[in-house]
């Protein structure tokens, strides 16, 4: 546990005094909430929702400075997965209409060109898969080669599921600086989420990740059919586990998945769990990610980009269409924050 964690466990409070304690703790020392904490902050009125969102953006302010990054991602290897997430439209266990397939190096290099022509300064590849096997990473090396030789400087960073350390160390050797792994849902819930793997799977890689100077982005996707409780214990293992970044997703129910018919997460309350988590990661990026379009609409990225979001990945998912990118440079333009420079990530 951080110390920042260990600090964390002497402050409590009462749901109608959370927000005041918050100023002090979270804005004045930088320190995150608790579980207990967070909890009564997912619990506060609607009437407290713009107070909410304004101490979120002045601890973002604050602790991260006004800089946004910008990201897009693309699938190198798009469904076909053995794993039974019941979230995604990738797994082959699941009757959806996503059917496995292959992009070529021609297309990965093009897909980081359009991404860079954007500002972003970071590119992410993403493949369905348990973990990567041999095929998977020579594509990754090849790719990373030929965006390289291309011209193109920016930030590349994976997705490929669970990794050994020998994996681990091939990532670092082609100069991925940043390695993404949801833990998806706090840990009491990822058995009612996934059942082909474990919580703590997924926790040795990030550790691994971690200890071998990669960047670690990790974070979830909210609307899993978690309590409030479990949704507090989220952000405190998050917090613990202290990610570079954190990927905030909300369910898009997905055809021929078991969640196919859950409800997305009402937008007032997707707000609340965006200050929530920057109150108990007050240093960490957080990252819009899938399903804000869905949830928030339009108002709504303007309001999480005012509450405590300072990343966002433009452009279309990896199985659901984004907003255009241009109406997120936009929008950060309106909102007069500037996009984080490449220089500033390496």
């Amino acid at each position: 546990m951080t110390a920042a964690a260990d600090e964390r466990t002497h402050d409590s409070a009462p749901a109608d005094d959370v927000l005041a304690v918050a100023r002090e703790q979270v804005l004045e020392r930088g320190v995150g909430l608790t579980e207990e904490q967070v909890l009564a902050v997912l619990r506060l009125a609607d009437d407290r929702l713009d107070d909410l969102l304004a101490l979120a953006h002045e601890v973002r302010m604050r602790w991260c400075g006004p800089e946004v990054e910008v990201e897009g991602i693309i699938s190198l290897k798009t469904g076909g997965c053995p794993e039974d997430c019941h979230f995604c439209s990738q797994s082959g266990r699941f009757p959806t209409p996503v059917r496995s397939a292959w992009l070529d190096i021609p297309g990965l290099v093009e897909a980081a060109r359009q991404t860079a022509l954007t500002g972003a300064t970071e590119f992410c590849i993403v493949a369905a898969v348990r973990g990567p096997d041999a095929r998977l990473l020579s594509q990754v090396r090849e790719g990373i080669k030929a965006i390289r030789e291309s011209g193109n400087d920016i930030q590349i960073a994976c997705s490929l599921g669970m990794l050994t350390q020998e994996q681990v160390d091939e990532l670092v050797a082609m100069g991925v600086h940043r390695y993404n792994h949801n833990l998806e849902t706090a840990r009491s819930h990822f058995p009612n989420v996934v059942t082909t793997h474990s919580w703590e799977e997924r926790w040795d890689t990030l550790r691994m990740v971690r200890e071998a100077g990669m960047e670690v982005c990790s974070g979830g996707i909210l609307g899993m059919g978690e309590t409030p409780e479990q949704r507090a214990e989220f952000a405190v293992q998050l917090a613990e586990l202290d990610p570079h970044e954190v990927p905030m997703n909300f369910l898009i129910p997905q055809p021929g998945t078991p969640y196919e018919a859950y409800e997305p997460i009402e937008g007032r309350e997707a707000l609340k769990l965006v200050a929530a988590f920057r109150l108990a990661l007050p240093r960490t990026m957080l990252r819009f990610a899938g399903g804000r379009e869905l949830t928030l609409g339009d108002l709504g990225a303007e309001k999480g980009m005012l509450g405590g979001i300072n990343a966002i990945i433009v452009g279309n998912y990896l199985t659901n269409l984004g907003r255009p990118a241009q109406r997120d440079l936009d929008m950060l333009v309106d909102l007069k924050m500037p996009i984080k420079a490449l220089g500033d990530t390496l």
